[in-house]
C-alpha cells in the first residue's frame, strides 16, 4: 500500500529539473488572450531567434547582462516576461522590473503580468490573487516564495534606489529620460545588483538616434550577435539586411529577398524553414559578461509584419524624415544617423525657392495657420499654408511694429487674423489657427488677446526645450476667477516641445520636393533664411552621456524660426479636431466647394486684405 507521506517526503528531496528559460516557457508558460494575439501554450519554435537570448538569462549561463536591440513587435517584451516567470517559479530571488514611466509600469502589471500569473498554473500557485487580504500581490510588488518582484518607472528616483536585487529587467531603455539630479536611470538601477555575484540583467529597446541611443551604446559594448539564416537556394548563411529586399516598382507586395551569395531571390514563405535553422553569430569577442543581440523586422514570423508590409511602410515614409526615422528605429532596429542641422543652411534654402507671390496660397494649400513671436517693440508673424502629408508653404512673413503693451499693434494682428487669403485657383482661405508666444514679457497682453478670439483660433503657447517632450502638449486652463477656480471657457495654454519640432522641421527642409517638404517663395530674402537657420544642434556630454540640444548662433536672430515652430504647432493643434486619415482630403473638398475655412468664426473677414499683406 503506497504511503502518501513517504512519497511526499521523497518528492521533496528530489531536485527540480535544471531548466533553461526557453525550456521552462515551453513547458509551463501560457499566453493570455488579453495580452497576446496568439493565446495558448508558449512555443519558442514560433520565434526561434528568442531561444538563445532567453537561455543566456538561465542560471547555468555565465552571461550576466543581456542586451536586445530588437525591432518593434518582435517578441522582446515576451522574452522579458518569460524571464520574470522563470525567476518566480524556478530561480527565486529579489527582482526589479523598470519601465520608462510609472504609468507604463502600471500598464505592464495590469495587462501582462496579471494575465500571465492567472493563466499560468505554475505562477498562480505561488502568487496569491491581487484581491485577497494581505496577498503580497499589489500593482507594484509581487511576492513569491524566496523572492519579490518590484515594478517601477525610470522617472522615479525613489523606485530605482529601492532594495538590492539579483535580477533586473529594463524595457525600452531608449525612452527613459535622465533623472534630474540623479543621472542615468540605467546606471542607477544596475547599482542595485552589484552585491550579487550571479546577477542577471536584461536590457531591451528599439533604438533611436545615433550617438544618443542607450541600447546601441550597450550593444556596441557587447559581443554583437546577429541572426544568420540559410539561403533556400544555395544554403549559405547570411544576416538579413534591408538593402537586399527587392520589389517591383510601386508594387511592395512583390517583395523578395536577394541572397548575397548566389543572387537568387526568394519569398518570405521560406522563413518557416530558415528561422529554425538560423544561428546567432557574434561580431565581437565575448567579454565574459555581456551578450548583445540585434534583430530587424525582416525576421518576423509569418503572420506578423510581412516583407510586403515593410516595403509599403518604407515607401510611405521615405520622403518624410520623421516617418523615416520611425521606420528605421522600429522596423529595422537601427539608429537614425542623419544630422539635420548640418545639412540646412541659408544659401541652400534660397537656391530652392519657388515662383509664387507673397500673400498668395500656392496650389496644394488647404489649411492656413499662423505663428506669432512677441518682442518688446513688435510682433513678428508668419502665415504658413499646409497640404497633404503636412507639406508646408511660406505664404507671408511680416514685422508688426508697435509696443505689445499697447493696443495698436494687436489691432494690426487682428487684420492678419481676419484677412481672406487668395489661392492660385481663385478660392479663399482664412487662418484656421494662430499660435502666439506667451513666454516673453507680455504674457498678460497675449492672454487678453486670445481670450476674446478663441472662436477665431487664437491660442497662447509656451515653448519648452525639455528633451524628448511631445511636440504639442495637453492644454491647461490659465484663467481663474476671484475664488481661484478655473474658468472653463477661459484661455487655454499649450506647451510646445520646441526641440522636438525643430528636429522635425529641419529634417523636412532638406527635401526639395514631395510630401512633407517645406517650400519658400522668391519674396523670402537672405535675412529671412539667416533667421530660419539661426539655430543648430550641439552635442554635449553630461556625466558621460551624450545630449543633443538646439542652440542659437552667436548674435543671430531667430524670430522667423520661432514663428515657423509656432505655426507648425498651430497646425498640429487644429489637426486634433479632424480624423487623421482623411484630414487633408476633407479640407481639400471643403476648399473646392467654396469654404473659406473649416473653422467657424464670429468675426467677419476683411476683404480686401490689408495693405501690408503683400509688403513682406
Amino acid at each position: 500500500m503506497p504511503n502518501p507521506y513517504r512519497n511526499g517526503f521523497l518528492k521533496g528531496l528530489r531536485p527540480e529539473d535544471a531548466l533553461t528559460v526557453s525550456e521552462w516557457a515551453d513547458r509551463y508558460r501560457k499566453l493570455s488572450s488579453k495580452a497576446s494575439a496568439e493565446p495558448g501554450p508558449w512555443r519558442t519554435s514560433r520565434t526561434p531567434y528568442l531561444q538563445e537570448p532567453m537561455d543566456c538569462l538561465s542560471n547555468d549561463s555565465p552571461v550576466q547582462r543581456v542586451v536586445m536591440m530588437f525591432s518593434a513587435q518582435s517578441g522582446k517584451t515576451e522574452a522579458g516576461s518569460n524571464f520574470l516567470a522563470y525567476v518566480i517559479d524556478h530561480a527565486p530571488g529579489p527582482m526589479l522590473c523598470v519601465q520608462p514611466t510609472i504609468e507604463m509600469a502600471k500598464r505592464l502589471s495590469k495587462q501582462r503580468l496579471e494575465s500571465m500569473i492567472q493563466d499560468t498554473p505554475r505562477l498562480n500557485s505561488k502568487i496569491a490573487p491581487a484581491r485577497s487580504r494581505d496577498s503580497g500581490n499589489t500593482m507594484f510588488a509581487k511576492e513569491f516564495p524566496g523572492g519579490i518582484m518590484l515594478l517601477t518607472g525610470a522617472n522615479s528616483a525613489t523606485g530605482l534606489r529601492s532594495a538590492p536585487c539579483r535580477y533586473l529587467f529594463m524595457d525600452e531603455i531608449d525612452a527613459m529620460q535622465e533623472i534630474q539630479g540623479e543621472g542615468d536611470p540605467v546606471s542607477l538601477a544596475e547599482r542595485r545588483t552589484t552585491t550579487f555575484a550571479r546577477r542577471k540583467i536584461l536590457l531591451t529597446s528599439t533604438p533611436t538616434v545615433k550617438d544618443f541611443s542607450r541600447i546601441e551604446s550597450e550593444f556596441l559594448k557587447s559581443d554583437m550577435r546577429y541572426y544568420y539564416v540559410p539561403c533556400p537556394a544555395c544554403g549559405a548563411y547570411q544576416h538579413l539586411q534591408w538593402p537586399r529586399l527587392k520589389w517591383k516598382k510601386d508594387k511592395p507586395e512583390t517583395a523578395e529577398y536577394e541572397c548575397e551569395h548566389c543572387k537568387e531571390r526568394f519569398g518570405e514563405h521560406n522563413k518557416t524553414k530558415m528561422l529554425p535553422a538560423g544561428e546567432w553569430r557574434n561580431h565581437a569577442p565575448f567579454n565574459g559578461k555581456t551578450a548583445g543581440f540585434q534583430l530587424n523586422g525582416l525576421y518576423s514570423p509569418l503572420g506578423w509584419a510581412s516583407w510586403g508590409q515593410l516595403a509599403e511602410d518604407f515607401l510611405r515614409a521615405k520622403n518624410d524624415p520623421a516617418a523615416l526615422r520611425t521606420f528605421v528605429n522600429t522596423r529595422l532596429a537601427e539608429t537614425f544617423s542623419e544630422d539635420y542641422a548640418a545639412q540646412v543652411n541659408a544659401d541652400g534654402l534660397m537656391a530652392k525657392r519657388l515662383e509664387y507671390k507673397p500673400g498668395i496660397c500656392p496650389e496644394g494649400v488647404v489649411l492656413l495657420t499662423a505663428g506669432v513671436d512677441v518682442q518688446d517693440d513688435r510682433l513678428e508673424v508668419s502665415v504658413w499654408g499646409w497640404g497633404e502629408g503636412e507639406t508646408a508653404w511660406l505664404v507671408w512673413h511680416q514685422k508688426l511694429l508697435g509696443d505689445p503693451t499697447a493696443v495698436e499693434v494687436w489691432g494690426q494682428l487682428d487684420q492678419v487674423l481676419r484677412t481672406e487669403w487668395d489661392t492660385e485657383s481663385g478660392k479663399h482661405l482664412v487662418i484656421a489657427q494662430m499660435a502666439i508666444d506667451s513666454g516673453g514679457h507680455c504674457t498678460s497682453e497675449t492672454y487678453n488677446y486670445c481670450r476674446d478670439r478663441i472662436r477665431q483660433g487664437a491660442v497662447p503657447i509656451k515653448g519648452s526645450s525639455k528633451r524628448n517632450s511631445a511636440a504639442l502638449g495637453k492644454g491647461s486652463k490659465v484663467d481663474v476667477n476671484w475664488k481661484g477656480r478655473v474658468v472653463k471657457k477661459g484661455v487655454t495654454l499649450y506647451m510646445l516641445g520646441t526641440d522636438t519640432i525643430k528636429t522635425t522641421l529641419f529634417g523636412r527642409m532638406r527635401h526639395k520636393e514631395g510630401l512633407g517638404s517645406v517650400n519658400f517663395g522668391l519674396a523670402a530674402d537672405h535675412e529671412y533664411f539667416e533667421q530660419i537657420t539661426a539655430e543648430k544642434q550641439r552635442l554635449r556630454f553630461h556625466r558621460g552621456f551624450p545630449i543633443r540640444e538646439w542652440v542659437k548662433k552667436a548674435s543671430a536672430r531667430n524670430e522667423a524660426l520661432d514663428c515657423f515652430v509656432y505655426a507648425y504647432a498651430a497646425m498640429l493643434l487644429y489637426s486634433r479636431r479632424l480624423p487623421k486619415l482623411t484630414m487633408w482630403q476633407n479640407l481639400a473638398e471643403k476648399l473646392e466647394s467654396g469654404g473659406k475655412s473649416p473653422l467657424k468664426s464670429k468675426a467677419k473677414p476683411s476683404s480686401p486684405a490689408p495693405s501690408f499683406v503683400n509688403s513682406w
